[in-house]
């Protein structure tokens, strides 16, 4: 039996044809998406589904799940660090360069959707410090740094004594960050929808979830490519704990309304988020609490079908899912309901004030979107191919310290 502090690291050796085809797919939705950003700058963003209410579309939904499951794909390296869980240390390294290529994916949708991309100029030279996106800036540029040098101390043999103490600031370093993004709603006043502080917990969750569940995929994905086992004792393990994670969203989901419908000033946008929103109400119930939460929460922790390796895949693609499907919900859910101005009164102007919009997203916007997940997909890739992250096995024998050859 080996044991996985035995685990010996690799690059992709011989580079297989599945890898060559997954970087010209990858390629050219990059390419696409780059299109598409080009098509919305030169022609204006009326060109979109996006108006004077409806500011954060479909881009951002792509950008903010991305953000957040970047966070969310540390924690496995993350539990094996910091809480000392020696089945996922093994797996460190690959968390850390998937959080990264999320991340990197997530903001370069969110510049691309700028309109004019040299303002990101404007925005890394002059500060608002009361404003909670100036804080982001800083969070998202030292996670970077931060798991670039957490990468670093594991990879460099010796600087591994200090990974634990570098695993432990990135760990707390990603909790401020998830945080920080879920205030960008919270401290949002001006919209009935959001100006909770839930959602800096719920967004933790979110993020914990998502993140895990791209890591499954992703990881299969690597199994698969390179032809190497990936065994069922760490899948087991990434599937109960996603199971958890989907039950925690849930959870803070399920406070987030209930305390809303507490106050009666909330009882309007709770009315059209759960009863009367059309496509954000079917997307709500049908692809963030069924799709994405109770399906997947049956899948992982059923004591029989948890079992099976295809389940475990399914649940997290359903996950997937149903986190876009809730971002929608919270970002575009949240502007198209409008601001209460004058309680028990009705209000109408030429604005559209006291008019809730509609929102219909352009094929430019989801080809946007779908780009930045494809920059984050050439982004490992390539970190797969020039860091020795792999590790040379992930079978029952190498992983599970109770294995009986």
């Amino acid at each position: 039996m080996a044991g996985v502090n035995r685990i010996r690291y690799q690059e992709i050796g011989q580079v297989s044809l599945n890898y060559y085809l997954a970087l010209v797919a990858q390629g050219i939705l990059v390419t696409i998406g780059l299109a598409a950003a080009y098509y919305m700058e030169t022609n204006g963003h009326h060109v979109t589904g996006m108006n004077n209410q409806i500011v954060w579309g479909m881009p951002h939904v792509f950008a903010i799940f991305l953000i957040v499951a970047a966070s969310g794909a540390l924690n496995v390296a993350s539990i094996g660090s910091v809480f000392g869980k020696t089945p996922y240390k093994p797996l460190a390294r690959l968390s850390g360069v998937v959080a990264v290529s999320l991340l990197v994916g997530g903001l370069a949708v969110l510049v691309l959707d700028l309109g004019r991309p040299d303002r990101l100029i404007v925005a890394m030279t002059k500060y608002n410090f009361k404003s909670i996106f100036a804080w982001n800036i800083f969070l998202y540029v030292g996670f970077l740094v931060v798991v670039a040098a957490y990468l670093w101390v594991m990879m460099e043999r010796c600087m591994n004594r200090y990974s634990n103490a570098v695993g432990l600031f990135a760990f707390v370093w990603r909790l401020i960050l998830t945080t920080g993004t879920g205030l960008i709603f919270g401290f949002l006043v001006a919209r009935q929808g959001y100006d909770a502080a839930v959602f800096a917990p719920l967004f933790i969750a979110m993020s914990l979830a998502f993140g895990l569940a791209m890591f499954i995929i992703i990881l299969s994905k690597i199994c698969w490519f390179e032809s190497f086992e990936l065994g069922d004792f760490i899948l087991s393990k990434l599937g109960r704990l996603l199971g958890i994670f989907v039950a925690a969203v849930l959870y803070f989901t399920l406070v987030q309304h209930l305390t809303n419908l507490y106050a009666a000033e909330h009882h309007g946008v709770e009315r059209f988020i759960l009863l009367e929103g059309g496509i954000i109400t079917i997307l709500f119930w049908a692809g963030q609490v069924v799709l994405g939460g109770l399906m997947p929460l049956v899948l992982l922790l059923h004591p029989v079908w948890s079992r099976a390796r295809f389940n475990i895949f399914l649940a997290s693609t359903l996950v997937i899912f149903g986190g876009l499907a809730q971002i929608y919900v919270i970002i575009v859910g949240g502007q198209a309901y409008p601001l209460v101005l004058f309680p028990g009164m009705e209000v109408s102007s030429s604005f559209f004030d006291g008019e809730i919009t509609e929102y219909r997203p352009s094929l430019a916007e989801f080809a946007l979107g779908i780009g930045g997940m494809a920059i984050a997909a050439l982004v490992m890739l390539v970190g797969i191919k020039v860091l020795p992250i792999l590790p040379q096995s992930l079978d029952d024998a190498t992983m599970d310290p109770h294995h009986r050859t």
